[in-house]
């Protein structure tokens, strides 16, 4: 053979090369679409495969003029992937610590901590945000995208495990069992600004997602209404709660694939839902009437120590809520922050505790005997007595703070405050009838108030009563309501007879403004006639009044009194009843004559009625005049200072006729 042709043996040898080779790879295409067709497909699946979440933002909260009650800010979740740090970003680390807020030695330990061992890796993960606005769903899995916003494009968590820190782990482990760290945490509320300049830097595996977090511009203003959300997402207390439905929105999401650089390839994507934002829930709250009675709480606070209490401000024509304030309060940015031994604070005790109301539920009695056409503002009545027929059986009645030597008519015993005189009326309606009236002006039942986890109360019905019960319940004892129960109970005469739901939210809003519902006004049932609501508002200007009589001023609480407005409202000064050890070693609940419950409870203008207010102060005795805190001297004082700033604030005017006179003048008001 020629030498210019290949030996018989190298063609052969090639030969069986190439055929070696397509065997091999025969095989190989075997394995892969037949033997191992399954797990790869899982395998690419899996590689390829990405679902990223859109948060969507939860609406806002406003108040009944606008302003922002509560509202979802965008921040930055931002994290590293310290497999992929690089050795050259080393000297822009300090700057990062800077700009995150942490110190170095922290920030180093994060990106230096490549794995975690075995005892730590394989412990039970810790319960997750539920919201996807708390939670960073598409962390890379390999190598970190080289800038922050090819993150968005990353691997779903499907492939990962989140640690008990949200810290995301490989699947695969080492020999050690160590898992290498995929992510982890380096910051959860960093600014857009600032984000914008932690890409500047360019770190390779550090980036961050994104994502919606609830913010109070106001910190504590109307905190036990507005309520917050939690660290997972959650609603947990307030309007964020009982609206959750309209303000939580819709999140969004997106199905597709990504390449070998895990970059999103959009032409694979296989749906794509849009987030839908939540709803604005607007309040009948105004943020300014708000902030005048935390005002004027903080004033009662510094000025006597009390234990609680609570001011609320609502239009008495609608019930819709102005104002309601607790002391003491809390910051809704900081509510994790609050102690354990002071999370009473958070509690919402103008709903959620009770109190007995003292003189101030001597309204039912004297409304339910003018009514019933049993008794005129005139009628008399001896309140020197101390003992009664009633019902077959001789009553003892309730002390007196003065001794009334003369009749009293139904006037006067409410303009002084007579606990005898009150027994009196209640008798006048008897057991069932006074009862009645009692739960129509909406004690011993729930209000209807949406949030703070309202309570009902207590209040026995005659079934269960002793031979007392009618003369002491008439004078606010043996019955214990809540701040709001008591507020509402006023407003029957202040709205002209009827027990009206208490509201506080007016209005619903979609994402682009369009109001989707709006509340009205909600009257639970007639109470009384218009007419009896306007003798009672009558009858109780005289509670402010301080015309001398031979009993003193005419009224229990002329420091309530606003000079040139009819003031209508009564006082109400209740003893706690407190634990004390027995000679025989048990415990009983008795009346303490140096705790009380000090409360004035009230509207104005009383003809025309545009404001109600209440002033409830527990437990002021310690630095009260005298040692008793009495309503009239501890909380009156505070409806008078709120309803000056109001009268100013909503332009309110006296009414008077062409002749200078009252309406309530007109009337007879005075006496």
């Amino acid at each position: 053979m020629s030498k210019g042709f290949a030996s018989s043996y190298r063609i052969v040898l090639l030969a069986a090369g190439i055929l070696a080779c397509f065997a091999g790879l025969g095989t190989r295409l075997v394995f892969l679409h037949v033997i191992d067709r399954e797990e790869l497909v899982r395998f690419i699946d899996k590689a390829r495969h990405q679902i990223i979440v859109e948060s969507a933002r939860r609406g806002d909260i406003l108040d009944a003029r606008g302003n922002i009650l509560a509202t979802s800010r965008s921040l930055v979740v931002l994290g590293v992937d310290p497999q992929s740090l690089r050795k050259e970003d080393e000297r822009k680390w300090p700057r990062l610590a800077e700009l995150i807020g942490l110190p170095l030695p922290e920030l180093q330990k994060i990106l230096f901590t490549k794995s975690r061992p075995a005892a730590l890796a394989n412990a039970t993960p810790a319960s997750l945000p539920a919201k996807s606005a708390d939670l960073v769903i598409n962390f890379p899995l390999a190598t970190a995208p080289a800038t922050a916003p090819a993150a968005a494009s990353a691997p779903t968590i499907a492939v990962a495990e989140p640690a008990a820190d949200d810290t995301i782990l490989d699947d695969n482990a080492d020999e050690t069992g160590a898992r290498p760290i995929r992510w982890a945490k380096l910051s959860e509320t960093v600014e857009e600004s600032t984000y914008a300049q932690i890409q500047a830097l360019d770190i390779k595996g550090v980036y961050g997602q994104r994502v919606y977090r609830r913010a109070y511009p106001h910190n504590s203003l109307g905190a036990h209404v507005i309520g917050y959300v939690n660290k997972q997402g959650e609603p947990a207390a307030g309007v964020e709660r009982y609206a959750d439905f309209y303000l939580h929105g819709r999140d969004g999401w997106r199905e597709g694939e990504r390449d070998g650089l895990r970059r999103e390839l959009a032409q694979f994507r296989t749906r794509d839902v849009p987030a839908s934002d939540g709803y604005t829930v607007r309040l009948s709250l105004d943020a300014n009437v708000q902030h005048l009675a935390e005002e004027e709480l903080a004033a009662i606070a510094k000025k006597y120590s009390p234990l609680k209490a609570t001011i609320i401000v609502s239009d008495p024509q609608t019930g819709f809520i102005l104002a309601l304030a607790n002391y003491p309060t809390f910051n809704l940015n900081e509510y994790n922050l609050v102690p354990a031994t002071e999370q009473g604070a958070m509690r919402n005790i103008a709903v959620a505790d009770m109190y007995e109301p003292g003189s101030v539920f001597k309204i039912v009695a004297a409304s339910g005997a003018l009514n019933e056409n049993l008794v005129t503002a005139a009628s008399r009545f001896d309140c020197s007595i101390d003992k009664i027929d009633y019902q077959g059986r001789t009553r003892g009645l309730p002390k007196e703070d003065h001794n009334f030597d003369e009749p009293l008519s139904v006037a006067e015993i409410i303009s002084h405050s007579s606990n005898r005189g009150a027994a009196q009326l209640a008798m006048k309606l008897g057991d069932e009838r006074f009862y009645g009236y009692a739960r129509a002006f909406g004690f011993g039942q729930l209000s209807g108030f949406p949030v703070g986890g309202e309570i009902v109360g207590s209040m026995a019905s005659p079934a269960k009563w002793d031979g007392l019960t009618i003369t002491r319940m008439p004078m606010g004892q043996s019955v214990a309501a809540t701040p709001l129960q008591m507020h509402m109970a006023m407003g029957v005469i202040a709205s002209g007879g009827y027990l009206l739901r208490p509201q506080i939210i007016s209005q619903i809003s979609d994402a682009s403004g369009e109001v989707v519902y709006r509340y009205s006004s909600v009257a639970k049932q007639r109470v009384i006639t218009a007419q009896t609501a306007r003798t009672m508002a009558r009858l109780l200007t005289g509670v402010v009044s301080d015309r001398p009589t031979r009993y003193g001023t005419e009224g229990t609480a002329p420091a309530a009194a606003i000079p040139s407005y009819e003031v209508a409202g009564k006082t109400g000064t209740s003893q706690k009843y407190l634990p004390v050890m027995m000679a025989n070693g048990t415990m009983r609940l008795l009346p303490s004559a140096r705790h009380h419950v000090a409360s004035f409870v009230g509207f104005f203008p009383a003809s025309r009625p545009q404001v109600a207010i209440s002033v409830i102060v527990d437990d002021a005795d310690a630095n009260a005049p005298g040692g008793v805190a009495y309503g009239a001297k501890v909380a009156a004082p505070s409806f008078k200072h709120l309803g000056e700033q109001l009268i100013q604030y909503f332009d309110i005017k006296p009414v008077y006729d062409t002749a200078g006179r009252t309406a309530l003048a007109m009337e007879g008001g005075r006496r």
